[in-house]
């Protein structure tokens, strides 16, 4: 297409430059704010001494800065485990039949309907939660198996219900620590671990299950319930965000909308 100089760059140069920048682009966008992005960035300025080192012959310290980098990217495999399982996750839901028009067209208002009345024991649960004060962590699976985290807590495995997660997330129970997690109608196990956010964006006056809920919507598709114990508010963590104060009919229709599409209404 034309030069600069010795380069000849043609219609492929630029196309390989455009996906490697939205390439980076969507790599900022899923480590921005957090610990991560910090090793990122360290890791780059090691790349770019290392590209400067070796231009300038410098053979002993290229050798060494050359072990040490490629040492690195496995080490990079696993800091950044994940972030790669996000963006891989992300690659997913882009390419999701359920997503394409068609199939909202025909299927959406009939899985809207089934995953509203099967969120409806735990829609009033939380109402009776935030008019008592009680703090509570609840998960929603969508498609992530949640596998590691449900095997942290105690299992279950019974029928949803409002009493039952009432009687849960009671001060006075052995199992109102850490997290419920529900999936297809039903409580899989209680007192379950997530993993906390490292992110610096996140408010101090955020409590330990914010923290919590935030974590897990970032390792996964999830949708976490909170409804805080100081201040009787409901929050709903969702796509790495989380959405503060709440009402029940708003977290009745951002929860479905999400659960049935890819969207936090």
């Amino acid at each position: 297409m034309f030069k600069i100089g010795f380069l000849t760059i043609d219609f492929i140069d630029l196309l390989d430059i455009a996906l490697v920048a939205y390439l980076l682009y969507r790599i900022y966008f899923l480590i921005r704010g957090s610990l991560a992005s910090r090793v990122f960035l360290g890791y780059l300025l090691v790349y770019g001494f290392y590209l400067v080192v070796r231009a300038l012959g410098m053979e002993l310290l290229s050798t060494i800065l050359g072990q040490f980098m490629g040492i690195g990217v496995l080490a990079l495999l696993i800091i950044f485990q994940p972030e790669i399982r996000r963006f891989l996750l992300l690659i997913g839901r882009s390419t999701n039949v359920q997503q394409s028009p068609l199939f909202r067209r025909f299927f959406q208002q009939k899985v809207e309907t089934q995953t509203t009345w099967a969120l409806q024991p735990l829609i009033e649960a939380t109402k009776a939660l935030v008019t008592s004060r009680t703090g509570a962590l609840v998960v929603v699976r969508k498609e992530d198996e949640l596998k590691r985290y449900i095997e942290s807590g105690k299992p279950l495995d019974a029928v949803l219900s409002k009493p039952l997660l009432l009687a849960i997330f009671n001060k006075t129970s052995p199992l109102h620590d850490g997290a419920v997690i529900i999936a297809d109608g039903r409580i899989q196990a209680a007192c379950c671990v997530l993993p906390v956010s490292e992110s610096d964006k996140i408010k101090p006056s955020m409590g330990f299950r914010h923290r919590a809920a935030i974590g897990l919507a970032e390792h996964s598709d999830a949708a976490i319930v909170v409804v805080s114990e100081e201040k009787g508010e409901i929050a709903l963590a969702a796509n790495g965000e989380i959405y503060r104060n709440l009402s029940v009919d708003e977290l009745e229709q951002r929860l479905v909308g999400y659960l049935t599409t890819a969207e936090v209404n």
